[in-house]
């Protein structure tokens, strides 16, 4: 896919389950994980990042070197992650770019190598996302994931204005204020190419005490 690519960095999240504050925040080779991850985003090829902030935003803001990012505070962020979703996605279209990344700031693994991989499978009209293999051998999709424009546009749906609550009955397509774009991608499977990263990295998120240990 020709032209430029905004990433949108989802980091708007409290933590709760692991207890230790905004995971933007989270140690990384002695600086907040969220620089870390917008360095790598870089370096892969993304032209500009939106780094989507939320809990303790402040606190963030005030502790993480952002020069090269354009933050987005998402004051919806308790709603759930596709609150921020659709933050992030908005300001990354007012850039006008040929596709948009997104990101999650709490998977340390993240490397150059598998953002370039990405971004080289993206081709106009369809979406590419980085896969990583189960033990079983299973190819199971994961981030980042590659949206042409026109396909971000799309994703974001019929219902801004919905309530969490009203979103879960009413049931109608588009980003779900739980899980950003999972449904959105799970209705449209024909548009969607997993690529293979396992040879890069494992894809796997800090959610629990057991996990910090990719933080070393």
């Amino acid at each position: 896919m020709t032209g430029t690519t905004t990433a949108v960095l989802l980091a708007a999240g409290a933590g709760v389950r692991l207890g230790r504050g905004p995971k933007a925040l989270l140690p990384f080779h002695g600086r907040p994980l969220i620089e870390h991850q917008v360095r790598v985003l870089l370096a892969g090829g993304c032209t500009g990042v939106v780094a989507v902030l939320g809990a303790g935003h402040s606190e963030v803001l005030a502790a993480a070197r952002l020069q090269n990012t354009e933050v987005a505070v998402n004051p919806r962020w308790e709603l759930g992650m596709g609150t921020s979703y659709r933050c992030g996605v908005q300001a990354a279209l007012a850039h006008g770019p040929a596709a948009v990344l997104i990101a999650l700031v709490d998977q340390p693994g993240l490397s150059p190598a598998v953002v370039a991989r990405v971004l080289a499978a993206g081709q106009p009209g369809r979406i590419a996302a980085a896969g990583y293999r189960t033990a079983e051998g299973r190819l199971r999709r994961g981030h980042p994931v590659l949206f042409d424009a026109s396909l971000a546009v799309r994703s974001l749906g019929p219902d801004a204005g919905y309530s969490a609550a009203e979103h879960a009955r009413k049931r109608k397509p588009g980003v779900d204020p739980d899980t950003g774009a999972r449904s959105f991608l799970e209705a449209r499977p024909e548009l969607v190419d997993v690529i293979d990263c396992s040879d890069l990295a494992d894809g796997r998120d800090v959610d629990t005490e057991a996990d910090l240990v990719l933080l070393d």
